[in-house]
């Protein structure tokens, strides 16, 4: 699992359009809404669609 500064956690948000919170997922960051999940390097989120792996409805909760 990820360690992850409280208080860093506490701010960062899924870039998709509904900007919900993450939360901790094993080794990755979450999105709390489209499930959308972000990588973790050296410790450092990694909050790019372009690196994260889209949730079931896709990026944002809407497949397409």
């Amino acid at each position: 699992m990820v360690d992850i500064d409280p208080d860093l956690l506490a701010i960062l948000a899924c870039p998709c359009p509904q900007h919900a919170p993450v939360e901790v997922a094993g080794e990755s960051l979450r999105c709390t809404r489209c499930q959308t999940t972000f990588p973790v390097r050296d410790g450092i989120p990694v909050m790019l669609l372009d690196e994260a792996t889209p949730g079931p409805g896709g990026i944002g909760g809407a497949a397409g």
